[in-house]
């Protein structure tokens, strides 16, 4: 009599639902509460550290000199004025709160209107009394990006302490401080593209949620009728990014880079969700589906949302060039275009001039290349005191504001970039796209202009980023949601270690940030390179 022996097999690993596969897991519900508390301390502390003492120093620092002044031109006048040449102090006159100091003639002015509206708008509401008034506003959009970071975070990962990590760094990056507590523009720029970034990795859920419910309902048969995949309608968050970029270009130019890196990303994303899906020409599907409407949808949105900002410049007559069309009339198809947009044109190809041509030699100019490695800080403000002044009780004292970021986040970065950059090409991690794109926007464009004269202050654009670039290697080493309760906990310790030596090295820095009366010999121990001073 023969035995039979039989073999036990594995049954088959079910196919994961079309939502499972567009979507991912739902998150933990625990974990999605933890998500809001956690960066919104860090907001909070962070918020907190920016508003005190925001009004020290109490003059105008760096060009603050400019920004400031011309905030509050734009308020009274609708439009930047020169200020008058017979006054021998108008940064005294100013910093004492006298706002007459304008004169007739527009003044030629360089960067867009919307960041110095929002220092305007901070000018208006606490007066010029106190430098509180300029920096305000500053300070709120430098707060506020803490918690949305910390959301982009979650949206990325899913994962509580990765969101309340990437706040928290936020919060104490230098670089990203002392520009959160001055009136310059760059933090403006650095918010608008945050908010754009933000509204489309809620457009790529978004979008994923649509075409798992529209494509998920058809048959077979439905789909074979339809090679492209489905319609996804309006995608209200791509219409927000667009206005959002619209208004970072209306801050400084520079907000272009991020209207087509970010273009460009969030097609990829919608690329990936069709193929993902099973959508048999998905290629074609994403350009006629996506990618046309994508582009509709962000440059057309964001070009009226940058005319609109200077609609200041609109409605008033003595703007810069405001009245140039008039005198040059156009002629043949230029006929047709509205003088007060020729004037317009006029305008920017004197200002395109201005910054292509912009060479002179400056202490604190730097390459690009030193940037994500703080070769060379900015420098906002100096004092030197000797004993007995500003409260110096040393021999000899220094007051000090050095836009100096914190080590841990952009050496870090520095490291975590070619870690990153081998998740995306390799390991297909759109995360790690997604870290990258800020950077790609944000700091390689400047590498094309290294002979015209730049500073890393710019930089701040994209320190959010450069947080990502972190968090995304924290990441991997807190470990898949699947991986041991081992490893995740010992990967949850190193990601506290980590973000609480960040913490300890901002505190060890705060006074070089905020101007504190220090002892030289301690500026010394902060200042550790000869190119940091």
């Amino acid at each position: 009599m023969s035995r039979v022996t039989t073999t036990a097999t594995r049954p088959p690993r079910a196919e994961p639902s079309l939502a499972a596969r567009l979507l991912g897991a739902a998150p933990d519900p625990r974990q999605a509460r933890w998500a809001w508390w956690g960066p919104l301390v860090a907001m909070v502390v962070g918020g907190a550290l920016r508003f005190y003492r925001l009004g020290h120093p109490d003059t105008l620092v760096f060009d603050e000199t400019y920004y400031v002044k011309q905030g509050w031109s734009l308020v009274l006048y609708g439009h930047e004025r020169e200020v008058r040449d017979d006054l021998e102090e108008p940064n005294e006159l100013f910093t004492n709160g006298t706002g007459d100091i304008w004169g007739p003639d527009p003044d030629l002015v360089v960067h867009p209107p919307v960041g110095k509206w929002m220092i305007g708008a901070g000018e208006w509401v606490f007066g010029l009394e106190s430098s509180f008034g300029w920096r305000v506003a500053a300070a709120v959009v430098g707060t506020l990006s803490i918690l949305l970071l910390g959301r982009v975070a979650w949206h990325l990962w899913h994962n509580a302490a990765l969101a309340t990590a990437a706040a928290t760094l936020l919060a104490v990056d230098g670089h990203h401080f002392v520009h959160s507590r001055t009136g310059l523009l760059d933090i403006f720029v650095m918010w608008w593209v945050l908010v754009a970034f933000w509204a489309l990795v809620r457009d790529r859920q978004d979008g994923r949620r649509r075409l798992a419910h529209r494509w998920g309902r058809l048959s077979a048969a439905q789909r074979d009728r339809m090679p492209l995949g489905p319609p996804l309608g309006l995608r209200w968050w791509r219409l927000a990014a667009g206005v959002s970029l619209g208004l970072a270009v209306g801050t400084k130019w520079s907000g272009l880079f991020f209207l087509a890196v970010f273009g460009l990303m969030t097609v990829l994303w919608d690329l990936g969700a069709r193929r993902a899906a099973g959508v048999r020409r998905w290629w074609v599907g994403t350009l006629v589906r996506d990618g046309i409407p994508a582009f509709l949808l962000m440059v057309p949105v964001a070009l009226v949302t940058y005319l609109a900002s200077w609609t200041g410049w609109f409605v008033t007559d003595g703007g810069y060039k405001r009245q140039w069309a008039q005198d040059n009339p156009a002629t043949g198809p230029g006929g047709l275009v509205p003088d007060s947009l020729r004037s317009l044109w006029s305008y920017h190809q004197e200002v395109l001039s201005f910054h292509t041509g912009l060479q002179n030699e400056h202490a604190w100019s730097s390459s690009p290349w030193s940037w994500t490695v703080q070769g060379r800080p900015t420098l906002f403000y100096s004092q030197w005191p000797e004993r007995g002044e500003q409260g110096c009780e040393a021999e000899a004292c220094v007051s000090y504001i050095a836009s100096l970021g914190n080590l841990f986040v952009w050496w870090g970065a520095t490291a975590g970039l070619v870690v990153v950059l081998f998740l995306w090409l390799f390991g297909r991690d759109w995360r790690a796209g997604a870290a990258l794109t800020g950077i790609v926007a944000g700091w390689l464009p400047w590498f094309l202009y290294q002979t015209r004269t730049i500073y890393s202050f710019y930089a701040v654009a994209f320190v959010p980023w450069l947080v990502l670039v972190v968090v995304t290697c924290m990441a991997l080493v807190l470990g898949a949601p699947d991986a041991s309760p081992r490893r995740r906990r010992w990967g949850a310790v190193a990601v506290v270690a980590y973000t609480v030596a960040a913490v300890l090295m901002f505190f060890w820095y705060y006074p070089v940030h905020t101007a504190q009366v220090i002892p030289r010999e301690e500026w010394t121990w902060r200042l550790w390179f000869d190119f940091w001073t």
